[in-house]
């Protein structure tokens, strides 16, 4: 899954896309690179941001999402009204930080054959990595993805649309997040999408700045494919699919 943010603020690749042109051109250089999915976003959820109105979000979105119908498309909103919009404009998937929690938004995906992914996060953008505290992280992000999952079967939504995601960075300390990476797999036995790429805990680890995240970034990709994830959100396409290139020919290796 490739990251294209129409956005001023994200915090990697904020304003550089802002311009639907430019989003345009650089949705089909990542399909190019091998992006199976491009993860397209009109609001920023990094920590400390504010909210956009669902009109400024739309009004980003969809000048690109429409120029774009021939790849598959994965809108990053959590508004209802925003979902029912780009899924009408050919969106294949709703990727929601709150997980279908807003008023609305189940109904807006059970309506449609769409797939989403449910996410987990704790607080708000705004605030939600001022100390940040769970007694078990892995049992707690776990029994809120299940009771996600719940209630989008219960609105109609089938398992096979589902994807789950443990909100890497989403109000959650470097060591939460090594610890989710550790146990990943036993998150769900729904598919499992990792979104890693050049976030903070890379930065405590390593002390890059995010420009200099390349390395960290694609490190973070191939443990969490070997913990069970699915589809992994990246920035740098072309370099982690060659990572992944090389992981599974030393995979067919050893099972040769």
């Amino acid at each position: 899954m490739g990251v294209v943010n129409v956005t001023p603020d994200s915090f990697s690749d904020g304003g550089r896309f802002l311009g639907a042109d430019q989003a345009i051109a650089y949705a089909r250089r990542l399909a190019a690179e091998g992006a199976d999915i491009i993860d397209l976003g009109g609001e920023s959820t990094r920590p400390g941001a504010e909210p956009v109105s669902e009109q400024q979000e739309l009004d980003r979105i969809l000048p690109v999402l429409e120029k774009i119908p021939d790849l598959c498309v994965s809108v990053d909103t959590r508004r209802a009204r925003v979902m029912r919009e780009v899924l009408k404009a050919g969106a294949a998937m709703i990727n929601d930080v709150e997980a279908l929690g807003a008023a609305g938004a189940l109904e807006a995906v059970a309506q449609s054959r769409c797939a989403v992914c449910l996410m987990h996060k704790k607080g708000d953008p705004a605030t939600m990595q001022r100390d940040p505290h769970y007694e078990d992280v892995v049992g707690e992000v776990k029994a809120y993805l299940n009771e996600r999952v719940k209630h989008a079967m219960g609105a109609g939504i089938a398992a096979e649309r589902i994807v789950v995601d443990p909100g890497f960075g989403f109000g959650k300390t470097a060591e939460h997040n090594l610890i989710l990476l550790k146990n990943l797999s036993t998150i769900s036995d729904l598919p499992i999408l990792a979104g890693l790429s050049r976030k903070s805990t890379l930065g405590k680890l390593t002390g890059r700045p995010v420009e200099e995240r390349l390395a960290g970034s694609l490190a973070m990709a191939l443990l969490a494919l070997q913990r069970g994830a699915t589809i992994v959100r990246v920035h740098d396409v072309k370099e982690t699919r060659d990572v992944i290139a090389v992981w599974q020919g030393f995979e067919k290796t050893l099972r040769n």
